[in-house]
């Protein structure tokens, strides 16, 4: 009898179909990968030369100052949207039910319309004259902190409920037990799900273009549109630069998570144990 009660192991028949859907589905990928780099190759778009538009000092600046900018936007969307948060769930897990029920249609609201039309409507004007930056700010932080308050209020829903008791017991406030016992072990449990989400906030800086802020996405545009060799536009060369730009960006956020994720578990000791040294000049000797 199988101890795997998820599901049942499949039989000869089934394992044998499944070696086959995945050789044609291999097949198929390479096939569609063939075709597209004989395409691109028929185009020109493997040509060495196409790489020598990033020897210009004014396309390697461009790239500087659009990883700034891009950079710069995700700094305070970041932060923004981890304050903002705080304030919802706070919100959210009131005892005042107008408050409570405030704070749900708002996130509600805002998880559900698609970020680009919140930050296309800031920057036609929704709210009063904005510069794309701030609008794209505003956008992400509205978003991801609405998305970021749910998490915050997973987390503190998962702390047991006899700490809480606990901390009430013994005369604390419910400020003082949100602020020293509840949000400290939601961030704790729920880090790496911030974490996920902020380098989805670093994604979706590159929605920046479509209101023509000059972030990564926009350069990668520009550069590629309008910087031709000999007739052929770098689209492949741009798309790889760029696209490992975003990849270690976000490598870089996910290696400070896990320093981050180490460092709270070695925090989390008890009593430390006293040394042999200790123990001996506090235990009396025997006469």
């Amino acid at each position: 009898m199988s101890a795997n009660v998820l599901f049942d192991a499949p039989g000869p028949k089934a394992r044998a179909r499944n070696i086959v859907y995945t050789v044609v589905g291999v097949l198929a990928l390479l096939g569609i990968a063939a075709w597209a780099g004989i395409r691109l190759y028929d185009k020109g778009q493997f040509e060495g030369e196409l790489w020598d538009i990033f020897n210009y000092a004014g396309i390697r600046e461009n790239i500087l100052d659009a990883l700034l900018s891009t950079l710069k936007v995700f700094a305070l969307a970041g932060v923004l949207s981890l304050v903002f948060a705080v304030i919802l769930c706070v919100a959210r897990l009131s005892d005042h039910k107008p408050v409570r029920w405030v704070a749900v249609v708002f996130i509600d609201l805002f998880r559900s319309i698609p970020l680009l039309i919140t930050i296309f409507a800031l920057w036609v004007g929704i709210i009063g004259d904005m510069t794309p930056m701030w609008a794209l700010v505003l956008g992400l932080t509205i978003y991801n902190g609405c998305v970021q308050a749910e998490v915050l209020r997973a987390g503190v829903n998962a702390v047991p409920r006899g700490q809480v008791e606990a901390a009430y017991a013994i005369g604390l406030r419910k400020t003082q037990v949100t602020a020293t016992i509840l949000f400290p072990q939601a961030v704790r449990s729920m880090l790496p799900t911030i974490i996920s989400q902020l380098v989805v906030t670093l994604k979706d800086t590159s929605l920046g273009f479509m209101i023509l802020y000059p972030e990564l996405l926009y350069s990668a545009r520009l550069i590629a549109n309008n910087t031709p060799v000999g007739g052929t536009y770098p689209i492949v060369q741009t798309v790889i630069v760029f696209g490992l730009i975003y990849i270690a960006l976000c490598l870089l956020l996910a290696a400070l998570a896990n320093w981050i994720e180490r460092r709270g578990r070695r925090s989390k000791v008890g009593i430390v144990p006293a040394k042999a040294k200790e123990l001996k000049e506090t235990v009396p000797s025997e006469p």
